[in-house]
């Protein structure tokens, strides 16, 4: 299994937006130090959030790390331009001598719709659409294509071409069955957001996704998912949950406000830390047991832990990456290479 870090970016008024991207470069090089195989940078247009072009951030990161693979975690590919993320995302693979790869969604937040001008009546329209050129981009140096909300692409080439034959496309998804079909169907590796509740309630999503690719006659073993949750280790389990409560609360209290759920509470928090919990959160054993115990569910190819939530010290988010990638990590590989 590859195991790998996500992050948001999040900024706050203790972590302004420069000693964000700061700390940003300096965790994507420990990771890349320590082995693990993934670094995501996701896409949000909020003042919480520093990233609003992930390629621009990974390009920095591609030249200063030698292994590891760079991925968005989102792209919001319904209110984007599918040749400019093919083009950005192509500049990566450069950068990086093959290592870019894009994970499109349609996002989980709705402030890049009115920004870039489009109808959330087109939300679904919008991704199948897009998702439909983006691969076309990746399959051929010269594209015709036409659509409803992009002006068509006659015989053009698109450039610059990446070092890899085809960018890597994963599908995200937060749980909706339709969007799991139809990444099975196009034989796209899936990631599946993780954020609450009990990852044995996902499990049909999963299945469902691999049946959907069978149908479609795609190979079982090409058919890849990811599974992406919140996640932090520490020396202990109280230590890891002690440090990692607060700024997870405060960002889960207020994106809740948002959208009509309760506060965050500590026993909620150590509800969702349990084993059969979302949360992987714990002393390094606990997260071994649990990443194991969520592969025992979804036989996944990935896992990528978001870590630096909030105004989470990037002392411990460090920290927790070098524990990840020495301690966790290493465990992890030896009980799934089999």
């Amino acid at each position: 299994m590859e195991l790998g870090i996500y992050t948001f970016a999040d900024i706050s008024p203790a972590i302004p937006a420069e000693q964000r991207m700061a700390n940003l470069m300096e965790e994507v090089e420990l990771a890349d130090q320590v082995g693990l195989e993934v670094f995501g940078i996701g896409e949000h247009h909020r003042k919480d959030y520093a990233v609003s072009t992930p390629a621009v951030v990974l390009a920095a990161a591609a030249v200063r790390t030698k292994n590891i693979r760079l991925t968005s975690a989102v792209t919001v590919l319904s209110s984007d331009d599918p040749v400019r993320v093919f083009q950005e995302f192509a500049a990566v693979d450069l950068l990086s001598h093959g290592r870019a790869e894009i994970m499109a969604g349609r996002g989980s937040f709705i402030e890049s719709y009115p920004l870039f001008g489009y109808d959330l009546d087109d939300y679904d329209e919008l991704f199948t659409e897009k998702l439909g050129l983006l691969l076309e981009l990746r399959n051929a140096e010269r594209v015709t294509w036409s659509g409803t909300h992009r002006a068509p692409v006659n015989g053009l080439g698109v450039y610059p071409r990446p070092v890899q034959e085809k960018l890597p496309v994963w599908i995200a998804v937060g749980g909706t069955a339709q969007s799991a079909a139809r990444a099975g169907t196009l034989g796209l590796p899936l990631a599946v957001a993780i954020i609450g509740g009990s990852p044995q309630h996902f499990v049909p999503l999963v299945e469902l996704y691999r049946e959907s690719g069978r149908r479609a006659g795609h190979d079982p073993a090409t058919l890849k998912v990811s599974i992406n949750s919140h996640a932090y280790v520490a020396a202990t389990s109280q230590q890891a949950a002690d440090e990692f409560f607060p700024p997870y609360a405060e960002v889960m209290s207020r994106i809740g406000a948002e959208r009509g759920w309760p506060p965050t509470t500590r026993q909620h928090f150590d509800a969702l830390r349990s084993p059969r919990g979302a949360l992987a959160i714990g002393s390094p054993q606990e997260m071994i047991d649990k990443i194991l115990a969520q592969y025992e569910l979804f036989h996944h190819d990935r896992y990528l832990a978001q870590m630096a939530l909030g105004a989470m010290p990037h002392a411990g988010v460090m920290r927790a990456i070098e524990l990840l990638g020495t301690v966790v990590a290493p465990a992890v590989r030896r009980a799934t290479s089999g």
